[in-house]
């Protein structure tokens, strides 16, 4: 999505999201530190308040005229607790080795709700910490509660008793500051926010004001046409790079579009002379063979004589005005003759075209007498000529060599197929056959398929093939009857 947006736009969003990002990240930083700070502070303080009251009570067993021991850990402290308790401004408890409780500071009232009797839990925490001290963190009422648990020592270190500090994390007063700051930066955000996202938007115009100028000069430059250079005062230095660079190429521009002129006209001309070649040689093909075989088969004997020297006669004709046709053609500069829409009988028409040929495994079929479709009967012998022309030419190295062409009429349209069982073409050929100057032959100039192709489609026929490499070829053409 990002990538649809303009230079410029990309690279406001970019400035904002920064400035956004940075100050989430800083928001986020000062809450962290906030929640640490209030950590630390607690940690150190139940420790400070830990020591002072064992400090307290080391000092009442060294005063105490008792035997500083378990049992008389109740009779020590019986007033002394009271005491320690309210310059401590803290309560504790006082519980013997087996977590039975022996001395609170707490009221009387408040002393019910304390437990007599330590957990195991509890007790074997303390029994395996190295440092003889377990701190247990509990949450009650949606407030932080820990209670410190460390051992009573006599003045022989012994121990003798442990010392429980209950206490509740009081984070009033930080959740107050860390409110105030927040408010603090917001109100700096949104200033921040509001003068990046006016730099954002100035810088943005600037960096692209010069691409705009260069974007908007290269959607107007064309091959064809006079091609203005840029001119920008004061370019920075890669907007400068880009300007030169541009007007360098308008420089190779114009001297490539007359090359390129000159070029396409004569290759216009070298196209059209390859064209015209190729398209007199095809009529001159069957020509040659229907003099030979006129030639061949000519007996002065026969009763059908005038008849067949007639057909001879027209087919002749008939291809001396197609070289006719093409010649005006060329003299006017247009690329084929007209095609013609004539009212005449495929079936007819294509037997006529495959008399030319000589070869006696050319066979035709068709079901029907009949099959009237209006087409351009030169254009259409061309065709069946030119298909045939390549079946047989597909047939070298062949044992048994067949060719079959048949007309189908369907209901609005005449099929004709032209099958053999030729070599076939080969995979990396397909897509190339219907190219100009394209050709696996050793002779021709590959314009053949080309030009039968675009026939049909200018009568909105289609032209297809199927084949398999050494089994042969079918070519299917398509016309519209109408």
């Amino acid at each position: 999505m990002f990538k649809k947006f303009s230079l410029r736009s990309r690279i406001f969003i970019t400035m904002i999201l920064l400035v956004v990002f940075a100050s989430i990240l800083i928001a986020g930083v000062a809450i962290y530190q906030y929640r640490e700070q209030g950590v630390d502070y607690h940690e150190n303080r139940l420790e400070r308040k830990e020591e002072q009251i064992l400090q307290s009570i080391d000092y009442a067993l060294r005063e105490t005229t008792y035997e500083p021991n378990t049992e008389n850990l109740g009779y020590i402290f019986r007033n002394e607790i009271y005491k320690i308790a309210d310059v401590q401004n803290v309560n504790f408890n006082i519980y013997d080795l087996e977590g039975e409780l022996i001395k609170s500071s707490k009221p009387a009232f408040e002393a019910d709700s304390l437990s007599n009797c330590l957990d195991a839990e509890v007790l074997n925490n303390l029994a395996m910490s190295p440092t003889k001290r377990y701190v247990e963190e509990k949450r009650t009422a949606g407030d932080k509660y820990q209670a410190s648990y460390t051992f009573i020592n006599d003045p022989m270190f012994k121990p003798i008793g442990i010392m429980n500090l209950p206490y509740f994390e009081d984070n009033s007063f930080n959740d107050m500051e860390l409110r105030e700051l927040l408010t603090r930066l917001t109100g700096v955000y949104l200033v921040m926010l509001l003068a990046a996202i006016i730099l954002a938007y100035f810088i943005s115009k600037y960096i692209t004001r010069s691409l705009q100028t260069v974007a908007d000069k290269l959607h107007l430059t064309g091959l064809t046409k006079r091609n203005e250079k840029i001119i920008i005062e004061n370019p920075t230095q890669e907007i400068g790079k880009l300007v030169d660079s541009y007007n360098e190429m308008i420089d190779e521009l114009e001297a490539s579009a007359a090359k390129l002129a000159r070029s396409e006209r004569e290759q216009a001309w070298r196209e059209m002379a390859k064209q015209v070649a190729h398209e007199i040689k095809n009529p001159l093909t069957p020509m040659r063979l229907s003099v030979q075989s006129f030639e061949r088969k000519f007996d002065p004997e026969d009763p059908k004589i005038g008849k067949k020297v007639k057909e001879f006669s027209k087919t002749l004709v008939q291809q001396i005005d197609t070289m006719g046709n093409i010649a005006s053609a060329f003299s006017n500069f247009a690329n084929m003759p007209a095609q013609q829409k004539e009212t005449l009988n495929v079936v007819t028409v294509t037997k006529l075209a495959l008399d030319i040929f000589n070869e006696p495994y050319i066979h035709f079929i068709c079901e029907e007498e009949e099959i009237i479709a209006k087409l351009d009967r030169t254009q259409l012998i061309r065709i069946i000529t030119n298909l045939v022309k390549n079946a047989i030419q597909a047939m070298i190295g062949v044992d048994s060599p067949r060719i079959l062409v048949s007309v189908i009429s369907e209901t609005d349209r005449v099929k004709i197929q032209v099958a053999d069982n030729g070599v076939g073409i080969p995979d990396e050929f397909k897509d190339k056959i219907y190219e100009p100057k394209f050709t696996t032959k050793t002779s021709g100039m590959g314009l053949g398929l080309g030009m039968v192709r675009n026939i049909i489609e200018n009568y909105g026929g289609t032209i297809s093939f199927t084949s398999q490499a050494g089994k042969g070829t079918v070519f299917t053409v398509k016309f519209p009857k109408e």
